[in-house]
């Protein structure tokens, strides 16, 4: 995906290298083990090593692919800069590619010689005439001790332009998909068994393998959501009683429930599709649970509810009752959320806009479906039960001297839950003491204020290996990457408008040779590349135009030539100066009437006049380098210039190429990025000139750039947003500011378990964070809300909340998300495990802890007075006054 730049062999000079946007890389890197007793690996530059990559080159010569019943070879797709050869990037090309010219070059010896020389030794060009750069092939070195190379790093770009038919990208895949399987099958074979290690990648490997781990990870998800279908029933139903479980269980009032999620999903994804939006892999993964798990909480709330009521009402009466103690903190709870997701719709980054338009929606119907139709499944499920019919086969009725009598159902349905009993009589009770509510503050602050400095650790980014299932062939692929590749990616700055006009300063201000400023792009360039740990520049830029005015110049005799009718004249080790039947061009051959471009009288201070640059550009840019004259701008710069409209004299866009450090971790990346925008913008700014840089990762990382800022602001928003229908339904603007309070703590408690599993931030953990803001609603609203409707002091009040919510919050909340997570941690993915297990777990034991115990000690010391209590007491006062 990012690791193209290897494709590319780049030499200040001469080296020809290539548009590496527009190549599809294959790569192989064949390196040696480690010597366990010293620790490092021995060099893998041998004979015997290089004639096994020759045998290894012979074998990816040999693959053919089925493409639309013709067989497609390397040579139909590889890159051909100059002539019909592959541009390759192998130490092999200092033997031409050809295993036969190995002794006659010399061996070892030669390439050791082409490491240092190979941009002036004519012997050392490769198949494709150009210099290779022994850092784009070789790994495992350190500074220029090439010898000590410990991996050999192959590179076969590939074409990745579309022919008119629209098929050569296909056949590039085609081919890729057989150069897979032969590493696998043949080319691993053969280099396990000479003690050395092979990893390989290509451009669609990502791609694949992350579909792989997709449909891997499908059973993962089945299996948690069959887990939480399996609890709500369970929790819905009453206590487990032998003589009439099939009356009591609820399996199909959870499986109705289950359905209407579904229902709302498909209903958000159906209108977003419809309107266009596509959805993502992302939404259709965590969606599901997510709505799950809100609808479960309102399942479980209602049906509870219900059972709360007296036996005597009519059903009608009982479920009007508890829509009515109940519904209130449903609807805060929902809208809470929904609008908590629909914020996210303004979040910049797509990945979290569309999650956040397709939650909002899916779980705003959900609550439609939860407060109308499900209620109604309610009535009939509980006339079923009353009607002695069997669960899940409601058809089937049970006489009534098989079952317990009404009063005993009654009596049964009555009695106090365990868990209920729990609440009440134990963790309302301990937590009523002043010192336990002191320590309960003191160590949730202290909790808050150490996430607080740990949310500085967190790295933005997202591992690639993370990202892939843990036994792809990838992984050792990328630790190979981080270990031994030793040059960086491409860097291309790209100046825009350049005015070369002679009127104009802009070629003194972008040039590097004699007469150019000193503060010139170019020359800024170089000097950067000598701190390369800030500004991630590993080498001095190739430049097109010092070598177009070096070319153009009297001295280069063999460069800029013209005939006597004012044509271009190659040099004369080209046709049609040489004949290349007659062996290699150059040997007696010397084009006649032709003569150099221009004398020194012609030029001005050694530079083209306007009409002069216009006319030789192009001449430069078709030029191919050979030995009279290596500065032809063919291949090394024929896309480096955008020639439409030059004639005007101004160049729309050209670039100037160099590399990237290596860069090993996602932290490298983002830096590099961000160190690059500001190199061009000081640069910009000083030349007065539009200049930016590119690399081919910078569309992947230049989200990071301001993603803490994205994350920030989109859960202020958030918050800001839940406290607005906190305190429109609630009227209450204490209640709702500790509501707040504790969400943030939430949030921040969840960051500073990030930091410290080393969770980055990424589009993954925002989504997470801004849906555990939804999620985290539930453990507080209806806590609250029974607060606010409880009588008494705030002890008493505190009390009763934990009496009559606690066990809903803690069956209905918790258990449901928390059997639903740790199915996860059985994940083939770390992405899941990672992302979801891990954040998911974190953010259901934080929840809980600040719903159930944190939240009801807040209340009880700072929560909102009793305003029933305030009446009471003024009308006991005004009764003493009149008596």
């Amino acid at each position: 995906m990012i690791l193209v730049w290897a494709a590319c062999g780049l030499n200040q000079v001469k080296t020809l290298c290539f548009r590496c946007r527009s190549l599809f890389p294959f790569q192989l890197i064949i390196a040696t083990v480690p010597d366990l007793k010293h620790g490092k690996s021995p060099s893998i530059v041998t004979d015997d090593n290089i004639q096994l990559l020759f045998d290894i080159q012979n074998k990816v010569d040999g693959v053919r692919a089925n493409y639309s019943g013709s067989m497609v070879a390397l040579t139909e797709i590889c890159l051909k800069p100059v002539g019909q050869d592959c541009a390759t990037q192998s130490i092999l090309q200092y033997f031409k590619m050809d295993p036969e010219n190995y002794d006659s070059y010399g061996g070892v010896v030669h390439a050791e010689y082409c490491f240092q020389h190979y941009t002036s030794a004519d012997t050392c060009l490769s198949a494709f005439q150009a210099p290779l750069d022994p850092s784009t092939a070789l790994g495992g070195f350190s500074g220029n001790n090439y010898t000590e190379a410990s991996a050999f790093i192959v590179t076969y770009p590939v074409n990745n332009a579309v022919d008119d038919v629209g098929n050569e990208n296909a056949k590039a895949l085609a081919w890729e998909k057989a150069f897979i399987q032969l590493a696998k099958e043949e080319l691993l074979p053969m280099v396990l068994s000479r003690n050395l290690t092979l990893s390989f990648s290509a451009e669609s490997s990502i791609e694949e393998e992350l579909k792989r781990e997709s449909t891997a990870d499908v059973i993962t998800i089945v299996v948690s959501y069959v887990v939480m279908f399996v609890y709500i029933s369970l929790t819905l139903g009453d206590a487990p009683h032998l003589s009439s479980f099939y009356l009591s269980s609820k399996v199909l009032l959870g499986l109705s429930g289950v359905m209407l999620v579904v229902l709302s999903v498909l209903g958000s994804v159906g209108f977003f599709s419809a309107v266009g939006i596509k959805s993502t892999l992302i939404i259709m993964e965590v969606i599901p649970f997510l709505v799950l798990a809100v609808g479960v909480d309102n399942m479980c709330i209602l049906v509870h509810a219900v059972k709360r009521q007296p036996l005597e009402l009519p059903l009608e009466m009982r479920i009007s009752n508890a829509l009515a103690e109940v519904g209130p903190s449903i609807t805060l709870a929902s809208l809470s959320e929904i609008l908590a997701f629909a914020v996210g719709s303004f979040i910049p980054m797509p990945a979290c806009r569309v999650f956040s338009m397709f939650a909002a929606l899916a779980v705003l119907l959900d609550f439609f479906l939860q407060v109308t139709a499900f209620v109604v499944l309610i009535y009939f499920d509980f006339l079923r039960a009353e009607d002695n019919r069997v669960d899940c086969f409601p058809c089937i009725k049970v006489s009534s001297s098989s079952v317990e009598t009404s009063e005993d159902v009654g009596i049964y349905h009555r009695r106090t839950g365990l868990l209920t009993r729990y609440m009440k009589e134990v963790h309302a009770r301990i937590l009523g003491f002043w010192v336990v509510k002191m320590v309960v503050i003191a160590v949730f602050l202290a909790f808050t204020l150490a996430s607080i400095a740990l949310c500085t650790r967190i790295e933005p980014g997202l591992e690639q290996e993370i990202a892939l299932p843990r036994d792809s062939y990838l992984q050792g692929y990328f630790n190979n990457v981080s270990e031994h590749l030793r040059i960086g990616p491409p860097l291309y700055f790209v100046v825009k408008d350049y005015n070369y006009s002679s009127e104009s300063r802009h070629t003194d201000q972008l040039c590097s040779i004699s007469q150019c400023d000193s503060n010139s792009l170019l020359n800024e360039i170089s000097r950067a590349s000598l701190t390369p740990e800030s500004s991630y520049i590993a080498k001095p830029a190739a430049s097109w135009l010092d070598d177009f005015l070096v070319w153009i110049s009297p001295e280069a005799f063999g460069c800029c030539r013209k005939y006597l009718n004012g044509s271009y004249c190659p040099p004369d080790d080209q046709p049609p100066c040489c004949s290349p039947d007659d062996g290699p061009c150059g040997v007696g051959g010397v084009c006649k009437d032709c003569t150099t471009c221009f004398r020194h009288s012609d030029l001005v201070n050694d530079r083209p006049s306007t009409t002069q640059f216009r006319e030789k550009l192009p001449w430069f840019l078709n030029a191919l380098p050979s030995a009279d004259c290596a500065k032809g701008g063919h291949g090394a710069y024929t896309n480096s210039v955008d020639l439409n409209g030059y004639g005007s004299g101004v160049i729309r866009a050209s670039e100037f190429r160099t590399y990237h450090t290596p860069l090993n971790k996602q932290g490298d990346y983002v830096n590099s990025l961000r160190a690059a925008r500001d190199f061009s913008s000081r640069i910009s700014d000083s030349l007065k000139m539009d200049i930016f840089p590119y690399s081919v990762f910078y569309i992947f990382f230049e989200q990071y750039l301001d993603i803490w800022r994205t994350a920030l602001i989109n859960i202020a928003i958030a918050l800001g947003a839940i406290f607005i229908v906190c305190l429109l339904i609630t009227s209450s603007l204490w209640s709702s500011a500790i509501i707040i309070l504790v969400l943030a703590m939430i949030v921040v408690d969840l960051m500073g378990v990030m930091a410290i599993l080393d969770i980055q931030l990424n589009a993954v953990s925002v989504v997470n964070l801004i849906m555990s803001i939804g999620i985290a609603v539930e453990f507080c609203v209806h806590i609250t809300h029974a607060y606010l409707v409880s009588h008494g002091d705030r002890n008493q009040r505190a009390k009763e909340a934990l009496s009559t919510m606690g066990a809903s919050v803690f069956s209905g909340i918790t258990l449901t998300k928390l059997v639903g997570v740790i199915v996860l941690g059985f994940s083939r993915s770390e992405l899941f495990v990672v992302y979801y297990f891990q954040m998911y777990l974190a953010l259901v034991v934080i929840g809980f802890l600040h719903g159930l115990v944190f939240l009801p000690v807040v209340l009880s010391i700072f929560g909102p007075p009793n305003p029933h209590l305030s009446i009471d007491i003024h009308q006991v006062e005004s009764s003493s006054d009149l008596s």
